[in-house]
């Protein structure tokens, strides 16, 4: 009751901040822009997991759409953060969302719109190949399942709870972006545009990835993601983004 009672305090805080906050939301959009493709990115909906039910692999593709119908088209205009909640709202029953797979201190559960984190983990890689700041990212503290097909480095995601778990992202530069995001049967697809052609090619890189044994006998994970931007005069700049250590739910050392 505790945890419950504590978990709906934060959702108003956050809720009452969006509400009286001057901040201006990316809210709107727009199907007609027209711009020039910055970074594509996709990722496969279901996967097989150890022990995990595919049903709720499959239901996940519920959840994903409902969300994806609430931020397709979003124009993120100078100045305006995009909010990941914000735009979405809270996913229940009442509104379509049924139980997909979701993580809870390093335990698998299920839970009604579970499986959005692979949502926040695909805008994640899209925003961070942006001009665009990241300015509200978390990540889970657990390492869950192994490395399966892995295409880009360990901990370049976000996970989401509502709401104040969030994902959120800042222009800070004069021109206008939209997302675009759909589903196939095997993928879910993300386009990013901007209104003009920009002259750098941003780059994630990992570094200083290691797996640790500690003390108490379990293994641990780490590594720091840097974000390369090259210029139009191949001119480099590299920024820190973040730090990410794990707790490993399995043996690395196991095939």
């Amino acid at each position: 009751m505790r945890q419950q009672l504590g978990k709906e305090y934060f959702i108003l805080k956050r809720k009452l901040y969006w509400l009286y906050s001057d901040i201006s939301w990316a809210k709107q959009s727009d199907k007609t822009f027209d711009g020039f493709s910055i970074k594509k990115h996709k990722s496969v909906i279901k996967r097989k997991l150890k022990d995990i039910d595919m049903y709720l692999q499959e239901n996940k593709r519920t959840n994903l759409q409902l969300a994806i119908n609430h931020i397709n088209n979003i124009v993120v205009k100078q100045d305006e953060i995009f909010s990941f909640w914000k735009l979405v709202g809270r996913p229940t029953k009442k509104k379509g969302y049924i139980d997909g797979l979701s993580l809870n201190q390093g335990k698998i559960e299920k839970d009604i719109g579970g499986g959005l984190c692979q949502l926040g983990n695909l805008l994640f890689w899209i925003f961070a190949h942006s001009p665009l700041s990241i300015i509200q990212r978390f990540r889970h503290s657990f390492d869950v399942f192994p490395d399966t097909n892995r295409d880009v480095p360990f901990g370049a995601g976000a996970t989401l709870s509502y709401n104040y778990i969030d994902f959120q992202v800042k222009n800070n530069t004069k021109d206008s972006f939209v997302l675009k995001l759909w589903l196939d049967e095997k993928y879910i697809h993300g386009d990013f545009f901007c209104s003009k052609q920009l002259g750098e090619i941003y780059e994630i890189q990992e570094r200083n990835h290691s797996i640790k044994q500690q003390f108490w006998g379990a293994y641990t994970r780490h590594n720091e993601i840097y974000k390369i931007t090259k210029d139009k005069y191949g001119r480099t700049t590299e920024k820190f983004l973040f730090q990410n250590n794990a707790i490993m739910m399995y043996n690395p050392l196991l095939k």
